[in-house]
């Protein structure tokens, strides 16, 4: 059985349609196998492979940043890993026994099993005679290595990447293949003095094998051919084997995949095969049950609103003039100005008429963006709680349009499609952090986490809990960090926690339905080892709440979390190590002495730290933090 479906493959063949692949190094095509032509061949290998895996990472999660693999040759399980060059030059070349994606760590250069992504196989003939499939030797050998992979993440203390799941290429100098493994390695029972035999019993009882078809890679001039299935299965296992190690990348397959429909149609319309004002099949939407075409006509309930128009509000009688429309809230906000101070710009809430909640979802969300974080937010200015790192109102109330309106009641609305639409106008506006370049520095995260925990101190003393922390509701400007939407915030026990983030929940609200005192100082932590550059669980990896809690015990139990953000910042792996005492229990988190000690160290005041500088770049960090938060006075 294939581990790729057909349609899987067709989807990133139309997501990657405007991707670039580009393999310089041919790979040889002589029958003969010489010394020379062994070296182009792993020359040719490396530069497939670092062709895949940097326009992979450029096109879907960081398009000016360095990619953070590279390829390394081991000769045998056991041995060094060395680079192609390296391997030429020590004449170690003819024992190497294929390639492995590596994910750098910049402070070891030393290159271990638990650090490789996927590994390809590289051998001179993997066909059997007179059939295109793969033989029964290589698909041994891609299980030998791949289960090597799983057991030293299982063993590993360092790497978050799956431990249950290994993609292994299987490549000769013109076809190619891949096999998967999956299996739970907890469950591996060890015969005594034969690991070997231990082994092939948890594949054969405990595992799952999957073997693609095999397909050409190389053409005969040792052009790799990019668009067919050979290639395209190559770049997909690639591209899951990075999710395990990154997490989900900013710009989905299917995402990219929809703008085919577009393409197609912007196609035939240069060719006037059809005129632009006919209704055109843009998106197919991949992600439902069933294959369901949307067409441009179909009535969207969310209002659309156009660069320089003007809204007024009853009663409060405030204008604003709309600017632009802002990625990533859910197509309902913008940024706008005040008509009576046109200088200062304003984030700008569209919400959905209570009539309109029934029928669609997606309003049911803006009702949180907009109704229930106006009431939030009124309750923080009844109590005088005033933050420049929680969002102000400006104003709020109900769209009043032009022309009559012949609604029947105050709380109803007509037939024109604005009326009664609430809106909620905040200040400051700024960039989310999902937005931003990662890693950040120690300083930034350092004042990110200062900033988030002065917000939450600012919202207990309201008795409020955030309950929705993740990277898209922090955002940045003029060099502080504003914790924002919150429409879903938990104002007592008897509220339950309406959000459920599986990358950033705490584990209470995930296995309880509600929020305890740590929740939201947990979620901050899962928010800081993101922006740090820590590898995040991939949706693949917490497609539940079950796996999303079993990956929070093992990062906790194993210390990923702390060990990563000590690299950044002793003080942040104190508060990581504070947090991890108190996650799930009944007490509350002293927001007061984490607030004081954090602004000690970004406002340069008189504290235990120094600093430190490294490599020409001045950084600060409190030396003498440790678990527990203890009184600095």
């Amino acid at each position: 059985m294939s581990p790729f479906a057909l349609d899987e493959l067709q989807n990133l063949d139309f997501a990657l349609e405007s991707v670039l692949f580009q393999q310089l190094h041919r790979m040889p095509c002589s029958p003969q196998s010489t010394h020379t032509s062994k070296e182009q061949e792993f020359l040719a290998l490396e530069d497939f492979l670092h062709a895949i895996t940097d326009s992979l990472w450029h096109s879907l999660w960081d398009e000016n940043g360095p990619s953070p693999y590279s390829i390394w040759c081991p000769r045998y399980s056991g041995s060094k890993f060395y680079t192609v060059e390296k391997a030429i030059a020590r004449r170690r070349l003819d024992s190497l026994c294929g390639a492995a994606l590596v994910s750098r760590n910049e402070s070891d250069p030393h290159v271990r099993w638990d650090q490789v992504v996927h590994f390809a196989v590289y051998r001179h003939n993997i066909i059997n005679e007179n059939e295109l499939t793969m033989s029964s030797s290589s698909i041994c050998k891609a299980l030998f290595y791949a289960a090597r992979i799983l057991l030293s993440r299982t063993l590993s203390k360092y790497t978050s990447a799956s431990n249950d799941c290994v993609y292994v290429l299987v490549l000769d100098s013109s076809f190619g293949g891949v096999v998967k493994l999956k299996g739970d390695m907890g469950k591996l029972e060890l015969v005594s003095g034969n690991p070997y035999l231990s082994m092939v019993n948890w594949i054969i009882n405990h595992a799952e094998v999957k073997v693609s078809q095999v397909d050409r890679i190389w053409n005969k001039l040792g052009n790799a051919n990019w668009r067919d299935l050979g290639c395209l299965q190559i770049v997909l296992a690639t591209y899951y084997s990075i999710v395990q190690w990154c997490g989900e990348s900013r710009r989905s397959i299917t995402s990219l995949a929809t703008d085919h429909g577009r393409r197609l149609h912007q196609r035939r319309v240069e060719r006037r095969l059809v005129g632009d004002s006919e209704k055109a099949i843009i998106p197919v939407d991949y992600d439902a049950e069933s294959v369901k075409i949307v067409e441009k006509h179909i009535q969207d309930h969310r209002l659309k609103l156009e660069k320089g128009e003007i809204l007024e509000l009853e009663a409060v009688q405030d204008r604003f003039q709309i600017q632009e429309l802002l990625q990533g809230w859910n197509g309902c906000c913008y940024e706008a100005f005040s008509l009576e101070f046109p200088t200062e710009p304003l984030m700008l809430y569209v919400g959905a008429h209570p009539t309109r909640l029934e029928p669609s979802w997606e309003d049911m969300s803006l009702w949180y963006q907009v109704q229930r974080q106006t009431k939030i937010l009124n309750i923080f200015a009844d109590q005088g709680i005033c933050s420049k790192n929680l969002p102000q109102i400006v104003s709020n109330g109900r769209i009043l349009h032009s022309g009559t309106c012949t609604r029947q009641s105050p709380k109803g609305r007509c037939d024109h499609p604005s009326c009664g639409t609430p809106i909620l106008v905040v200040h400051p506006i700024g960039q989310p952090l999902s937005t931003k370049s990662i890693p950040f520095t120690s300083d930034d995260a350092i004042r990110c986490c200062r900033d988030c925990l002065s917000a939450l101190k600012s919202a207990k003393s309201a008795n409020v809990q955030h309950g929705d922390i993740c990277p898209e509701n922090i955002i940045t400007t003029n060099g502080f960090y504003v914790l924002v939407s919150w429409g879903r915030a938990v104002l007592d026990d008897k509220d339950t926690c309406p959000a459920v983030n599986l990358q950033f929940s705490s584990a209470y609200a995930l296995q309880h339905g509600k929020l305890c005192p740590s929740s939201d100082a947990e979620s901050l932590v899962y928010v800081l080892y993101y922006i740090c550059g820590g590898k995040m669980a991939s949706q693949e990896q917490v497609d539940s709440i079950e796996s999303a809690l079993k990956w929070r015990e093992r990062c906790w139990r194993k210390r990923v979390i702390q060990q990563y953000l000590g690299e950044v910042s002793s003080l942040l792996k104190a508060f990581a190590d504070y947090i991890d005492g108190i996650v799930g229990t009944p007490y509350s988190v002293d927001y007061d002495v984490w607030v004081e000690r954090f602004n000690k160290v970004v406002d340069g005041g008189r504290n235990r730290g120094k600093v430190v500088e490294v490599e020409q770049a001045v950084r600060v960090e409190d030396v003498g933090e440790s678990s527990g938060i203890g009184d600095s006075s």
